[in-house]
């Protein structure tokens, strides 16, 4: 049962409490600020605002500035033809001004403009053949003129959301920020100046100037190092609560590991080396292992793992690997069949797929330890699956298994060590608040023998050519992914350019090219995948990065279509699916012309760099850090307030001050100890209360 404090209760209620939102608009902003609270509301920050409080006689209003001032209705000008403006002329003691407002209704406005009145306007001040005019003025009596003589607020907005409801319901919302006990250092606090939670809350939505935008303003900062600290603390939490879980201790043999290596084709690399000697240090230690293997796309983590699966396995426990989608299970079985034959290790597959008598015995062969090796998608961490002793378990690229998850997966058996893989090169920064609570062992060179794929820019222009280009290759035995272009948030719109590139394709390519998409049966999708990697397709064409996951030797060309709308790790990780075979490879990059300087930026970085870890922190000063892992496809934190590329300095402050809280405080048993575990109730971390509730 949660324990929130009850003064945080009225930041937890549903934005549809608040005035102005409805059931309707309500469903419309939980996705625009991604929650259903008012606290995702608060958190919402402005990225502009208008000033009105500029007052001033018609005759001294200033071009191209908003102002705001008392004017007399003259006379109304109706348009003649519908494509024409409706004007007012309107006069102070100084001078005409004209109103101008296009498709209006002629009763409306003589209603909210009567002849002779005097009313309050504000707006932009343009001149026209030397008179001055306003367009679509905001309008008000005189004795609300105090009304519009604000700052203006201006809010990211979605369809069916006018900044004015925006507005109307953070104000509402305001009201609900209780004052919070204070979780900062007071010395650290005094020393950046910063002012308390709840009067930064309110001013982040009342900015005066272009500095309070700025993510490095005192007020953002102060919140966004709130945030960093609730995400280094649940680290911190997590790392001091699995230091004192004793794991096991497994002592090294290569008996298994030496009838793999001569079954290898290749050398091991000095980063292979380098990794394995790490897990092999951390797996013979009392602790449990809590460890992150980062790889670019094929530096071989898949051996290293196995490897070090070994040690479980010699010393008699079971060790399990699990993959992100049915196809890369399927395709690690594959791969890692012979190496295990080769060992005299029994080992099962479990997906999904799997029912009735061929699941119950899989599951009994795991639970009994027949099964020494178990590899499968998430379906191997369910409830029902019981281990006789998992000693370690390895998670193969699955950005969406949290830290809470792998707290759950260690509960699966006493002590069982972790590793987590991903080939997406992840920047320091990232890597501090998704996997703070882990150690890092980097594999930073490529096998030998790997050659370097040739990326090319192309306009979409010469998309015939390269068409042609490509039904050569395929003449020669090479096979094609084509992957295609990202629309914004729509599955259904990713999907129609993929049906009409594939259209397109057909024409040339006949029955040798096959489509996948996200949303396809997954029996179906497996079946095109591997009719593609069996050469029974040429042209693969995708919508997603995720599909494409299957590892295809043949494959040595890789097209992207509007390379310009993917990220650059999203690039890096599709070009990564060619260069696998022994063939040249190449990975086109189509784009729309004309570029904007950012994507120009992108597309050349492609070009000219392989290295995924550069690639990454390009990625990261390019793109901020809510953007940089695609966020969909990421359980990297999804930060509300703090920007990775320009809070690094307070995510380095945070860790800092998150590891000397839990050295002397490990409970929050202090009176801010106390204060802190509001905080983490703040940010949703209720969980990392619970672990050290549990012990």
């Amino acid at each position: 049962m949660s324990q929130r404090p009850f003064e945080l209760d009225p930041l937890f209620r549903s934005v549809t409490t608040l005035t102005g939102v409805g059931p309707r608009i309500g469903k419309l902003m939980e996705k625009l600020i991604g929650g259903p609270k008012v606290l995702d509301l608060l958190f919402h920050a402005p990225i502009d605002f208008i000033d009105r409080r500029l007052t001033c006689l018609i005759s001294d209003a200033p071009s191209g500035r908003i102002i705001t001032t008392e004017v007399k209705v003259e006379k109304h000008l109706p348009n003649t033809r519908k494509s024409l403006p409706y004007r007012i002329k309107c006069s102070d003691d100084s001078g005409y001004i004209m109103l101008v407002f296009f498709h209006a209704k002629k009763d409306w406005i003589e209603k909210l403009l009567p002849l002779g009145k005097s009313v309050i306007i504000s707006g932009k001040i343009e001149y026209f053949q030397g008179q001055p005019q306003m367009l679509h003025p905001d309008i008000t009596n005189p004795s609300e003129r105090k009304t519009l003589e604000i700052v203006e607020a201006i809010y990211p907005l979605t369809a069916g959301i006018t900044n004015k409801v925006m507005r109307k319901a953070q104000m509402s919302a305001i009201k609900y920020i209780p004052i919070l006990p204070e979780w900062i250092d007071e010395a650290h606090k005094k020393r950046e100046d910063w002012l308390d939670w709840h009067i930064c809350l309110k001013s982040i939505h009342n900015p005066t100037s272009e500095d309070d935008l700025e993510p490095t303003s005192h007020i953002r900062s102060r919140l966004a190092y709130d945030e960093l600290l609730a995400n280094q603390l649940t680290l911190a939490l997590m790392r001091n609560r699995q230091r004192k879980i004793n794991g096991r201790s497994f002592k090294q043999s290569a008996v298994l590991r030496n009838k793999i290596e001569r079954k290898l084709p290749f050398n091991l690399t000095r980063a292979q080396k380098r990794s394995l000697y790490e897990i092999d240090h951390d797996m013979g230690q009392k602790e449990r292992m809590l460890r992150l293997l980062q790889g670019d796309v094929g530096s071989g983590k898949t051996i290293v793992a196995v490897m070090a699966m070994m040690n479980a396995v010699e010393n008699g426990s079971q060790a399990a690997i699990m993959a992100p989608t049915e196809i890369l299970a399927r395709q690690h079985a594959k791969s890692i069949k012979p190496w295990l034959n080769a060992a005299g290790v029994r080992f099962v597959t479990l997906t999904g797929r799997d029912k009735g008598k061929t699941r119950e015995l899989i599951l009994k062969q795991i639970k009994d330890g027949t099964a020494q090796f178990i590899i499968g998608t998430h379906a191997i961490f369910q409830d029902n699956v019981k281990y006789k002793d998992l000693g370690i378990a390895v998670i193969d690229e699955q950005h969406r298994f949290g830290v809470h998850q792998r707290l759950e997966l260690s509960n699966k058996s006493k002590g069982t060590d972790i590793l987590v893989m991903t080939a997406t090169p992840i920047p320091r920064t990232l890597a501090l608040t998704a996997y703070g609570d882990m150690e890092v062992s980097k594999l930073d060179e490529k096998p030998a023998g790997r050659k370097p794929i040739e990326t090319l820019l192309l306009s979409k222009e010469k998309m015939d050519s390269i068409i042609d280009g490509i039904k050569r290759k395929i003449s020669e035995g090479i096979r094609v992914y084509w992957v295609c272009p990202l629309v914004e948030e729509s599955e259904l719109m990713d999907l129609a350019a993929a049906e009409e590139r594939y259209d397109i394709l057909k024409a040339t390519f006949g029955d040798r090219i096959g489509l996948v998409h996200g949303r396809m049966k997954p029996s179906d999708k497996d079946d095109i995948m591997n009719k593609f990697a069996n050469g029974d397709l040429d042209v693969l064409v995708a919508t997603t990065v995720i599909e494409v996951g299957v590892n295809v030797p043949k494959a040595s060309i890789m097209v992207i279509e509007h390379a310009e709308r993917f990220g650059l790790s999203q690039l890096h990780q599709l070009r990564g699916r060619v260069g696998r075979g022994s063939e040249k490879s190449y990975c086109f990059l189509i784009y729309s012309p004309p570029l904007g300087e950012t994507a120009r930026e992108r597309l050349s970085i492609m070009r000219d760099t392989e290295n995924g870890f550069i690639i990454a922190e390009k990625d990261l000063e390019l793109r901020g850090s809510g953007d940089i892992m695609g966020t969909k496809q990421s359980g990297i934190t999804d930060f509300k307030i703090a920007d990775l590329s320009a809070h690094s300095d307070l995510l380095a402050a945070a860790r800092d001050d998150a590891k000397l809280i839990i050295s002397r405080d490990p409970k929050l048993e202090s009176k801010r100890g106390s204060a802190l575990k509001t905080l983490l109730y703040l940010f949703e971390r209720d969980q990392a209360i619970k672990y050290f509730r549990s012990g």
